[in-house]
């Protein structure tokens, strides 16, 4: 309750101080007072391959400057190729912020192979993904309210060769990758 307090104290001396000045009490004048968490997208890697799909770890760096838990509402993630989209989703309360420290969130993004393939097709044999990946968070932030942050990284994914594939599992999943694959547009 102490921080409820003194957070209400804080906003009541602040809105006091711009109503007594001849500054409008805007938006801006609100952001300013107002600290916000701040979220960076540190790396984008390749977590795990199967017979379907390809699966991604983006890995989120987000500041928490309260001194109280902040928990996360949803991530809304999009997953770019280009100007077309991988894959997309929602992530429903994906935990909270460590008070006044930064919280490495882990996000998993699943793609399936024939969203791939045809990326992989024009990067030929480098085997390698450009991406955009825009991230929205919603953060619940005590006597504030909601908070959204949206943040976008770009980079380039490094798959693995799809002979690595072909030279183990069992032979039904080889052939059922064969047969989602058109081996004749992949170059080993």
């Amino acid at each position: 309750m102490a921080f409820l307090e003194q957070a209400v104290n804080f906003v009541e001396e602040k809105v006091a101080v711009i109503v007594m000045t001849p500054v409008n009490f805007t938006e801006e004048t609100v952001a300013i007072l107002v600290k916000k968490p701040e979220a960076t997208l540190k790396d984008v890697i390749l977590k795990s391959t199967s017979f379907d799909s390809v699966t991604l770890l983006a890995k989120v760096s987000v500041s928490n400057p309260y001194i109280t838990t902040i928990p996360i509402c949803e991530v809304n993630y999009i997953l770019k190729n280009a100007d077309s989209v991988m894959a997309s989703g929602k992530l429903q309360d994906p935990g909270s912020l460590t008070p006044m420290n930064l919280t490495l969130l882990v996000i998993e993004v699943k793609v399936p192979y024939n969203v791939v393939i045809t990326p992989l097709q024009d990067a030929s044999t480098q085997w390698a993904i450009d991406y955009e990946l825009q991230l929205c968070f919603t953060f619940d932030i005590p006597v504030i309210g909601d908070v959204t942050i949206p943040i976008t990284g770009k980079g380039e994914i490094k798959l693995p060769a799809i002979s690595k594939f072909l030279h183990c599992g069992k032979k039904e999943d080889r052939l059922v990758l064969s047969q989602k694959l058109d081996m004749r547009t992949l170059c080993f």
